[in-house]
């Protein structure tokens, strides 16, 4: 089987046109009734060696911190070691020449550039812990930064080198963390700060998300594959901190007036996500609302059954969205004006036109 990433490569080599690759694209959508830009793909898995690759490079990546880990570099005994993240991460940048720059292999290279950032910021870490071992909160705060910003500058350059598309989605969060490491040293322990800028940090990383998504509303090339990334990152900060917001995580028993509210906000989430053509805001806020209507099925009175009605609702209706998603589509994008329909990724006239008759 060949994902949208082997097309755009087939193309870049020269092996397929890209009428020919258009046409096939256009093939699978007419079979599947769906168009490509309503398949929201992404690459994960090219066949079963990359799960084998991915379980191999696990197994040599913590055998390597294990090893330097023992390095300890005059750290305490119980202090991590910072060796451990610089070996870690340079096995991670060789192993991804092969397998992601030569082999180009999604899962592994998802984990590799994890090895990698992840790496680094762990023996950033390990070396402020050595530094400043009794830091107050506010010197946390710029030590987070810091670390953020060696993060983003480390994704930037594994970027450069092996265009993975989480790449983006990992640099934008290590860029967010470091204007909130900056803030929260100003202001530290205040957790309503904490959640107006994760907001503010996922509103932010939406808004890019966008912007490559706007650069291909056909969805045929690697700035859709970012796009994804982005909003998946994008996704979870806004939904929770707008719950959290909402009073949903205050230890009190969710009221029929919350629950509404939340059901509100997730009917609207799903509005945007149909507009834009991502379905990752349904999915990162599904926990709240499935609590928020197993709370209103509570006080009905199915005390015993609340849980199974929820689940039966909620299931029901993401299936039947799924099932109607093209159709639904065409109603939100075909009541919304022209400068942003012609912004937002294609939809048919012909859908538009049956939706607005």
């Amino acid at each position: 089987m060949y994902s949208e990433s082997d097309l755009q490569d087939a193309v870049a080599a020269g092996a397929l046109s890209a009428d020919a690759a258009n046409a096939l694209r256009d093939h699978v959508a007419r079979m599947r009734a769906s168009p490509v830009v309503d398949e929201e793909h992404f690459r994960l898995l090219t066949g079963f060696n990359d799960i084998f690759v991915a379980i191999a490079s696990i197994i040599l990546l913590v055998a390597v911190g294990w090893l330097g880990n023992s390095l300890r570099l005059g750290a305490a005994e119980y202090h991590p070691s910072i060796a451990s993240g610089l070996l870690v991460a340079a096995a991670s940048w060789g192993l991804a020449e092969y397998f992601t720059r030569q082999r180009r292999m999604a899962l592994p290279s998802i984990l590799l550039l994890g090895g990698f950032v992840g790496g680094v910021a762990f023996a950033l870490m390990a070396l402020a812990g050595q530094i400043l071992p009794d830091a107050d909160d506010r010197i946390e705060g710029l030590i987070v930064s810091a670390i953020a910003l060696a993060s983003a500058v480390t994704a930037w350059m594994h970027w450069r080198r092996f265009m993975v598309p989480i790449t983006v989605a990992a640099g934008a969060a290590a860029g967010a963390a470091v204007v909130a490491g900056l803030v929260l040293s100003i202001a530290p322990g205040n957790e309503r700060l904490w959640i107006i800028l994760l907001l503010i940090a996922g509103l932010a990383i939406f808004a890019l998300a966008m912007r490559w998504d706007m650069s291909d509303r056909g969805r045929t090339t690697r700035r859709s594959d970012v796009a994804f990334w982005l909003h998946l990152t994008a996704a979870p900060m806004i939904a929770h901190s707008l719950f959290h917001l909402l009073g949903v995580f205050d230890g009190n028993e969710m009221g029929i007036g919350k629950a509404m509210m939340v059901i509100a906000l997730y009917v609207a989430f799903g509005l945007v996500a149909l507009a834009i053509d991502r379905r990752a805001l349904l999915v990162s806020s599904l926990a709240y609302v499935l609590f928020a209507l197993y709370a209103l099925f509570h006080k009905a009175g199915a005390v015993e059954l609340s849980a199974a009605f929820t689940a039966l609702v909620i299931g029901s209706a993401l299936l039947l969205l799924s099932a109607l998603w093209h159709r639904a589509r065409a109603w939100v994008v075909g009541s919304l004006p022209d400068v942003l329909t012609d912004r937002l990724p294609y939809l048919d006239r012909a859908s538009l036109d049956q939706a607005a008759a």
